[in-house]
């Protein structure tokens, strides 16, 4: 993936989600699709969505894979459409599928991954996000918000093998003054 920068608008705020945090949105979002659904697999929207997804499928008790969509970024800021670069497993077809993705706002990728789904032979498809942040609904949400999120695996990246903060979130990142 090239480098890209994320927009970020003061006005409405940024969650800096902790990993403790992280755990209990999973976990409510776990008990909420329980209470009104109850997928037979786990299908998370790689890479972000493979986090919640595994935790989801782990607290469900569920088979859990992973669906690689994706946007491919141009330049610095263009981010192109997303598109689907691996197939649905195989044996979903005729399955109550669930699939996660981290966050989601136009609907774009959850979208193609419940295409892909459909496409594979899934019996039933329903969807689930931890954070809500557009105008799409997800079947499921852990918590809604316009806020920039910044999500415990994004805040650091590795470089030359030392933990630096994510330059993506820098500007979001930096103490009020």
């Amino acid at each position: 993936m090239s480098p890209r920068r994320t927009s970020f608008d003061q006005a409405k705020g940024v969650i800096d989600v902790e990993w403790p945090f992280f755990g209990e949105l999973s976990r409510g979002l776990a008990l909420k699709v329980s209470r009104e659904y109850d997928p037979e697999v786990v299908l998370g929207i790689a890479t972000a969505g493979v986090v919640p997804g595994a935790v989801i499928a782990a607290i469900l008790n569920r088979e859990f894979h992973s669906i690689v969509v994706s946007r491919r970024f141009r330049a610095e800021t263009v981010r192109e459409r997303p598109a689907v670069l691996s197939a649905a497993p195989a044996d979903i077809r005729g399955r109550r599928i669930l699939i996660v993705d981290e966050t989601c706002d136009t609907g774009d990728t959850i979208r193609l991954a419940v295409a892909a789904a459909v496409n594979a032979g899934a019996a039933d498809v329903r969807t689930a996000v931890a954070f809500k942040t557009g105008d799409f609904k997800p079947d499921f949400h852990g918590l809604a918000t316009e806020s920039t999120i910044i999500l415990p695996w994004d805040r650091e990246i590795l470089v030359d093998g030392e933990l630096v903060p994510n330059p993506l979130y820098a500007e979001a990142l930096e103490p009020d003054e």
